[in-house]
This record gives C-alpha cells, sequence and structure tokens, in this order.
C-alpha cells in the first residue's frame, strides 16, 4: 500500500492550487484524477483564453447558504496573489469588461503554469485512476483504485460539482460528504441558458442569433450585460448571472433599451415623426429584427403618429419591462457551474477541514460557494485550494 501525507482528488484549478501549497510545505502529496488530462475545465474557459480570475473578487458577487464563509479564503489569498503568480510565469493577460481577466493567448498556459508549478513542488500527479472507495482509519484513509490500494493522513476533496458531465463531471465529492454524515446544500446547475416553451418559445426562436445590450432582473438582483436570443430561450452573460438567482416559477424582468427613456422617445416621434413606423423609431436602440418582432407582438399601429398613449405605454412595456416566466434551464449540460454544495456549516472556513470528520477537506465547486461569471469561481477555487494547502 502506498502512502502519502496528502491525497487530492481532482486535479483541476483547486485541486492542483492544493497541491503547490501542500508540496511546497514539504508534505508528500498525490494528485488524482479520473480524466486523462489536468485542468481540462480550466482548457474550455475564456473560449479558451481562460477567464482566471476578476479584479473585483469580494464576497459580495458570491452566492452561498452562509456569505460569510468565504470571507477569509478570498482575504488571505486575492486576485492580485494570483496574478502575480501568472507574471512570474510570464504569461501575458488581458482585462476584458467589468474587471474580467484573460490570458492573451491560451488557457492551456494556466495548466502548464500549475502542472509545472505540481512538479516543482514534488507533487506526485496520477491520471486516469478512480477512486473506488475510501474509507477512514485510525490516523487517516484508505483509498481503493483500479491500479493500487493508497493510504494517507489527509484527503482532499477537489473534484467539483455536476455541471458539465461531458468534460466528465461527477458527484463523487457529495457521495464521500454523506458518507461521512456531512450535510449537502442541494445542487443545481448555473451560470446556465434559461429554455422557455409555447408562444414565448417561438418568440425567441424567431430572434435566435440576435445579442443586446440588456438589464435582467430576478429576486432583487439585477445585471446589465449581453443577452443573447436562442432556439431555445436566452443566454448571453445578463442571462447566465441570473440563473443562479431565479428559482422555477418565478418571473425575470429584462429592460432591451436600458439607455434611454423609450417613453419620451416614442412620444416625441409621434409628435415629430408621425409618418415613421413604430419599428423604425425603436430599431434606434435596438436590433432590427427585434424592434420589428415586438412592435408586431405589441400589435403597435402601422405609423406612430397613429399611436395612441395605451399603445405607447404597451410598447414601452415589452421593451423595457419585459416579464417572462422560464419552464426551466438547460441544465448541466452547459451549466458553468454548480450551485450549491457542501455545506459550509460542517467545515472550517479557515483551512476547509470538515469539523466532525479532521483530516477531510473540502474545496472549490464542491462547496456551497458559487461565484458571479467573468473569473469569480477561479478565484474561490485558488482561495480556497490555497487554504487547504496550508493546513493539510
Amino acid at each position: 500500500m502506498e502512502h502519502y501525507d496528502v491525497i487530492i482528488i481532482g486535479a483541476g484549478a483547486a485541486g492542483m492550487m492544493c497541491a503547490i501549497e501542500a508540496g511546497r510545505r514539504g508534505r508528500r502529496t498525490l494528485l488524482l484524477d479520473h480524466a486523462d488530462k489536468p485542468g481540462e475545465k480550466i482548457r474550455i474557459s475564456g473560449g479558451g483564453r481562460c477567464n482566471f480570475t476578476n479584479l473585483n473578487a469580494a464576497p459580495a458577487n458570491f452566492i452561498s447558504q452562509n456569505p460569510h464563509f468565504c470571507v477569509s479564503a478570498l482575504k488571505r489569498y486575492t486576485a492580485a496573489d494570483f496574478i502575480a503568480k501568472v507574471d512570474a510565469h510570464d504569461i501575458a493577460w488581458h482585462e476584458k469588461t467589468l474587471g474580467q481577466l484573460f490570458c492573451d493567448q491560451s488557457s492551456r498556459q494556466i495548466i502548464k503554469m500549475l502542472t509545472d508549478e505540481c512538479r516543482d513542488a514534488n507533487v506526485t500527479l496520477r491520471l486516469g485512476a478512480p477512486v473506488d472507495e475510501v474509507q477512514k482509519t485510525g490516523d487517516g484513509f484508505q483509498l481503493h483504485t483500479d491500479q493500487t490500494h493508497l493510504s494517507c493522513s489527509a484527503l482532499v476533496l477537489a473534484s467539483g460539482g455536476k455541471s458539465i458531465p461531458k468534460m466528465g463531471a461527477t458527484d463523487f465529492a457529495y457521495c464521500i460528504a454523506r458518507q461521512f454524515g456531512l450535510n449537502i446544500i442541494d445542487p443545481r446547475p448555473a451560470l446556465v441558458p434559461l429554455t422557455f416553451s409555447g408562444d414565448l418559445l417561438e418568440f425567441t426562436k424567431a430572434l435566435s442569433g440576435i445579442s443586446t445590450e440588456a438589464i435582467v432582473a430576478c429576486n432583487k438582483q439585477r445585471f446589465r450585460e449581453a443577452l443573447l436570443f436562442t432556439h431555445r430561450g436566452l443566454s448571453g452573460p445578463s442571462i447566465l448571472q441570473i440563473s443562479s438567482y431565479w428559482r422555477e416559477g418565478d418571473d425575470v424582468t429584462i429592460n432591451l433599451a436600458p439607455d434611454i427613456d423609450l417613453h419620451a422617445v416614442l412620444r416625441a416621434a409621434r409628435e415629430n415623426e408621425g409618418k415613421l413606423a413604430p419599428q423604425t423609431v425603436l430599431a434606434r436602440y435596438t436590433p432590427k429584427r427585434l424592434a420589428d418582432a415586438v412592435c408586431a407582438s405589441a400589435g403597435a399601429p402601422a405609423r406612430i403618429g397613429d399611436a395612441s398613449d395605451k399603445h405607447i405605454t404597451k410598447l414601452c412595456a415589452a421593451v423595457t419591462n419585459w416579464r417572462v416566466k422560464p419552464t426551466g434551464s438547460e441544465g448541466y449540460r452547459t451549466a458553468e457551474v454548480t450551485l450549491g454544495g457542501i455545506d459550509t456549516n460542517e467545515l472550517s472556513s479557515r483551512t476547509m477541514e470538515a469539523k466532525t470528520v479532521p483530516g477531510l477537506y473540502f474545496i472549490g465547486e464542491a462547496v456551497d460557494v458559487t461565484g458571479w461569471l467573468g473569473g469569480y469561481n477561479f478565484q474561490w477555487a485558488w482561495s480556497s485550494g490555497w487554504a487547504a494547502g496550508q493546513a493539510v
């Protein structure tokens, strides 16, 4: 039986970060993954350029049953700390909107950086090695794989959540948590497109491919980013963001023309440009196909000059206060992350160790801490992985 001080299950962002820190502390560390390559979610992120953190990363950008849990790790390992690591490896990066940082070249640079640091910290990386069984022993844990039997003093679960199963995502971390009596906050897909049915689906289908700036609101949360019409419903950054706050049965309110007083614009057009079609006026502020569809659905007259106050009020509501009721989401198949997970009340916020199972740790997406879109979830992976790496 092979023995290690620390075994980490999951060679993703959090797992590799934890392994690096544990190895640097002189701990004999094994990093396991059932996949054939490390960091697959890193590889596909950010369109292949990895949105590796966000300059604005703070506890307010994270969702959890206990919003204070993430504070310790995020304060002790910050976005600036990870940027310094990236800079030390001469990886060029740039900032996009809203503090999002991306590699100039490829997400593979981040994977190489992490695997190089694992190697330099004497971490053993073993891929294609699914764990079949975990058992608690008097002084640690025993693990069974199809290759060998292993033992360790500290065991870290960094195997993620259920999002994107085609990338190998599983509920393994939840299974281990339940095995040891830890509570799970019901997982569900997050940062995911929303779907519709009936007339609303036909409306979005007809506009599939159109993208426009929008303010999207639900359950006292609002985001202003791009919105994308799809053949299944709505997507785009604003929809992905609000999906983390949406619950089945909730309405979502959308403003498709956030920068104008549309009521005043339409009234002025009625007075001064009466021969124009309402959709012509609206198309100055929204994509033409969207303007045409909205005017048709709102029953607007052929000429803006013939629009009554009631017509204008109805048209304004259709554009700036569009209320939709999604029937669901596209699910884990396309969800960028999993909301929910290991109940943070079961863990130490400083070390990520289970309070009732000494030596057992959970980090990254497996934990009930979910960030906004835009690099926040990677920062949680770096921060929680670093925190556990100081303790194991």
